[in-house]
Order: C-alpha cells, then structure tokens, then sequence
C-alpha cells in the first residue's frame, strides 16, 4: 500500500529521492523560522486549502506529513528481505495521457525495488521529522525518528543499491551512484536530532563535512536531487546542536561563501540573474537553479544581516515574475502575463476545457537550451539564447513542467 504522498511533477510518478529534497527544503523553512523567532503564521492552522484545515495543527506540517506518511509506507516492512531499506519510486508501466484524472488513471502501478540513495533519503527526513513534529505530535514524531535510524542501519548494510539510469518506462529513472552525498545528509540529520557519536562520526569522516556546494544538479547551485550534502551543512548551520560554536561557524561561511558566489552572476547578465550555466546553456528546470540559489541569498542574510544578500535574494524572484527577456512571469497567478499551461496531467485546461487550470503559485521549470520535447522543438525554439528556450504550452514537457522540488524553495522564499 503506497497510496498517499504527492505526485512528482507533471506525471502521477512518486519518487523519494526527489520527494526528500522538497521535503527538507518545507522542514528547513519551517525550523528557521521558528529558530529566528518570526512568524509561522503563514502557514498556520486554516491558511490553506486542505483536508487538514483547522485541525488544531500547522497546515505546512499537515502537507509534509502526508509525504512523511508515504515514505515509511515505502519502506520494507521487518522480517522481510532488505528490511528497513526504501523503494525507489512508484509509477505507472507506461506514461499516461494529458489529460488525465488521477483517480481515473487506469494504467497498472508498479513499485520499483528500494535503493540505498532513497533509504539515505527517508533517514534524512525522518530524522527532520523526529525533532521538529515532537511537539506537534509526540507519536508520529517517534515513528519517525524510529523509521530513520532503521533506515540508516539498512543502508549501512546495503550501501551500493543503486537505481538503474535507465529505467524511465511510465516514470522518470532518478538514477544516482554516488550516494556520499545523501549518507552524509542522513547522517547530519540524525545526529542533529539524536546526538549519537555514531552519526557524528559518519558525518564528520564524509568529504562534504561543512561544505556547500557551488555546482550541483548540472549548474551554478549549491543542492538539487542528485546534490543533496549542502543540505546537511545548512542544517548545522541552522539547528542548534552539540558540535563547537567554530564548527558551526564554519558551515555558516560555507552558505555565505556559495551565496556571494552565486550573487557575483548578478552584474555579468543583463537581466541581473544569479544563475550561469556551463558553456552559457540553460539545464533542465533551470528556474529551480534560480529559486535555490535565493534560497541560499535568504539563508546568508540570516547568518550576516548584511543587506546585499537580501537584495539578491530578490533579485532572484524579480527574474521569475517577469524580469526577464520573454516579459513573462514562471509563475501561475502572478504578474501581468503568468504562467498558465505548465505539463500537467490534470491542470490541463488548455487540452481540455473540463479540466481545471492550475493553482496560483505554480512555478515553471523554465527555459531549457535541449528543447527535447516535439512541441518545443516545432514551435521553432531551435537555436533560441538560453534564457528564451522556453514555451509556455501543456505538452512542452522539457521547458514548461512542474515538479514538488521546484516549488518547494518557491515556499521557502515567498
């Protein structure tokens, strides 16, 4: 049974290794701001549409629940071969159409086998979870915490199950074989919430130990799905916890150190955006470069209150509301031309008008110099610069898809 959870993107695919970042990004959002002493309100108890409402709880918490909730329904059960480990991702045996209703959506499921970078992943969350829910609900907060630390015994038991690459029938593969990274994320985690020597020790023996990344996902960023060590440092330079006070000093410059790099873009690009990309093309989802690095903008003005960073954080938005060269803004319901068809099964109004149109807040991946989809390509996108490869049409998969990642540190900055 892996009902519940959230759907990926624009397909009805689950998939941890992409969940646990949009995850974190949720709880980090939440920790900090509860650690700076302002508001949560937010996201408090009745501000959002869902089942949850006005349940006595914090809305944002309800949401990340119900992804929590997946994860350990994804984890093996004990006594059973590779118990303790997690799924990799659940999906369709081929893609559905557009449009299509979930509920609707006739297709055979298929549950794929776990892999050590998923369990690396739930270790990591659920470990968030154990200290963060602890106070919001004492029981659901212990099943979590109980959920990591068997996670990341089964990962050390299996610590080179990999997802295969090329697995992308009916979902996407979400393949990864270096998994250094997400062992030291757990491992920064569970020790933040437990304080156990052993993940202490595991953190501190991993390369990334304090460090933040300047390229991850295939550009200019500090963390992507594939990337996730800086999350670890980020959370030890947030959370209180029991390394020395120079220690965590240390990971604060880290953050600010990736900040002022990525800040430096700012002046060298005519729209004023901090992002660049290797050999001047623009990656896949490269609005999710953007939205992280003004995550990491926010995180250094809370370390330095040094106000260019503020600045820079909103620099970062400026671009995808509208401050850019198609005038356009990558979010639905906002700006003087929004977002409206993103790649959606069910927010497909454009394919069909009985369908509804997306929700306000919905933010576009963005231009993408490969144009691998049809539409794109015969929309003659062909030889477009970088930051106009972009069409906003339902069925233009590689620039105009939507995934939980992406949208995850649109919540964190709004």
């Amino acid at each position: 049974d892996v009902t519940g959870g959230w759907y990926d993107a624009g397909d009805h695919g689950k998939y941890v290794v992409n969940g646990g970042i949009a995850v974190w990004t949720l709880l980090n959002w939440y920790e900090r701001t509860k650690l700076l002493g302002t508001s949560i309100g937010d996201y408090g108890d009745g501000k959002l549409q869902i089942p949850e409402n006005k349940n006595g709880k914090n809305d944002l918490l309800d949401e990340v629940r119900w992804e929590l909730e997946l994860f350990m329904k994804m984890q093996v059960p004990d006594g059973e071969k590779l118990a303790g480990m997690v799924h990799h991702k659940a999906h369709s045996e081929k893609w559905s159409g557009i449009p299509t209703r979930p509920e609707q959506d006739k297709i055979p499921r298929i549950l794929k086998r776990p892999s050590t970078a998923a369990t690396l992943n739930h270790a990591a969350v659920a470990a968030q979870c154990g200290r963060i829910y602890k106070d919001v609900d004492a029981m659901f907060a212990s099943r979590c915490l109980v959920s990591a630390e068997k996670a990341w015994a089964a990962a050390e038991k299996n610590p080179s199950l990999f997802a295969p690459g090329d697995d992308k029938e009916g979902g996407g593969p979400y393949g990864d074989i270096d998994v250094t990274d997400e062992k030291y994320w757990a491992a920064t985690e569970l020790f933040i919430t437990t304080g156990k020597p052993e993940y202490l020790k595991a953190m501190q023996q991993s390369k990334h130990y304090l460090q933040v990344a300047k390229q991850a996902g295939g550009g200019l960023s500090a963390m992507a799905w594939q990337n996730v060590a800086s999350l670890g440092t980020i959370s030890l330079a947030v959370v209180p916890n029991k390394l020395p006070k120079a220690e965590v000093s240390r990971a604060r410059d880290a953050v600010v150190s990736a900040a002022q790099r990525f800040m430096s873009c700012i002046e060298k690009t005519g729209y004023r955006v901090p992002f660049e990309s290797a050999g001047g093309r623009y990656p896949w989802g490269s609005n999710s470069f953007i939205v992280n690095n003004g995550v990491i903008f926010g995180l250094a003005y809370d370390f330095t209150k040094k106000e260019p960073f503020l600045a820079a954080a909103v620099e970062a938005l400026d671009y995808l509301l509208g401050r850019n060269p198609l005038a356009k803004s990558f979010i639905t319901g906002f700006g003087t031309r929004p977002l409206e068809n993103p790649h959606h099964r069910f927010w497909a109004h454009q394919e069909n008008n009985q369908f509804p149109p997306p929700p306000p807040g919905i933010v576009s991946g963005g231009p993408n110099s490969g144009i691998e989809d049809p539409h794109a390509q015969a929309a003659g996108l062909g030889g477009c610069a970088p930051q106009k490869c972009f069409t906003d049409h339902i069925q233009s998969w590689s620039t105009n898809e939507i995934a939980i990642n992406w949208n995850a540190p649109l919540v964190w900055m709004a």
